[in-house]
């Protein structure tokens, strides 16, 4: 969307919100010698209501692992999280950290990469499926149905923060806004529209199938719903998100944001994985849960 249209939606009487005017703070709590962030507590309310709901899953008949196995998921994803996300984003978005190693380890600045932090987990999961001796995929898809909640907390800490806003635009839809460091024209809130398709819709679907289908009791097909919905979500609303700066050329070039780009392999892995799920013969629901 041009500028001039915007500052024209703006001229005609049009006047859209200001994130300032919303009251909203980076900062949950500052006991002076402490601070912490709501990005911070969003991290955390993923992980554990995750770690929760693993567990629930695993009590119902033929879970693919045991309560020690989901201890194990749960301390290395939390693991492969934070330094996947964080290698993630400096491999795709900042590669300038890679020269300054030590600028890695400032969590406190931002810069965070959902793919990156995938890979992170996938690997995490990988690694107590080999030494558990579980089923990969298995996990994978039961795992998978606990981390839309984490995407929708995070996504709304983004709009708290006031950071990752959207594209420029004229519209005159009531939740159009402005925000810091966005400049004055209006924007829009492409955090809110991430939180909803990749966070709660995805999270209801994924929790219908596991609670309310026999969809668990097909390998693949879970995990492979939640690949190919949060990809869909993300190359969708990353129409409407503005590139990170030091990408926008790069977005200019290729027609596509690095986002997107990032995206297409996730379709056709999840493509993948319920065609599988969905071809191969379903397993007996007489499965034998995992030993404790």
């Amino acid at each position: 969307m041009s500028l001039s249209a915007a500052a024209a939606a703006i001229s005609a009487g049009h006047v859209p919100l200001h994130w300032e005017d919303l009251g909203l703070s980076p900062i949950a709590l500052d006991l002076g010698f402490f601070t912490l962030k709501w990005y911070s507590l969003a991290y955390l309310a993923g992980i554990v209501l995750g770690y929760w709901h693993l567990g629930r899953m695993i009590r119902q008949p033929g879970a693919p692992m045991a309560q020690r196995h989901a201890d194990d998921v749960f301390f290395y994803a939390t693991l492969g999280i934070i330094l996947g996300g964080r290698l993630g984003y400096a491999a795709f978005y900042a590669p300038e950290l890679l020269t300054h190693p030590q600028n890695l380890l400032k969590l406190w600045e931002g810069g965070m990469s959902f793919h990156g932090g995938l890979i992170g987990t996938v690997l995490a999961i990988a690694w107590v499926s080999w030494r558990g001796q579980i089923d990969f995929v298995r996990a994978c898809d039961y795992i998978s149905v606990c981390v839309p909640t984490g995407l929708l907390f995070g996504r709304c800490a983004n709009f708290v923060n006031g950071e990752l806003w959207g594209r420029v635009t004229d519209s005159t839809m009531p939740w159009i806004m402005t925000f810091p460091g966005g400049g004055p024209l209006p924007r829009h809130p492409s955090q809110l529209y991430e939180a909803v398709l990749e966070g709660l819709l995805l999270a209801v679907i994924m929790f219908l199938m596991f609670w309310r289908t026999r969809a668990r009791w097909r390998p693949g097909l879970l995990v492979g719903t939640f690949t190919l919905g949060y990809a869909l979500g993300r190359f969708t609303v990353e129409f409407y998100r503005e590139p990170d700066a030091q990408l926008l050329e790069f977005a200019r070039a290729t027609g596509l944001s690095m986002g997107q780009w990032l995206t297409v392999p996730m379709m056709a892995v999840g493509l993948f994985f319920m065609a599988r799920g969905l071809i191969r013969p379903p397993l007996s629901v007489s499965v034998k849960p995992a030993a404790r």
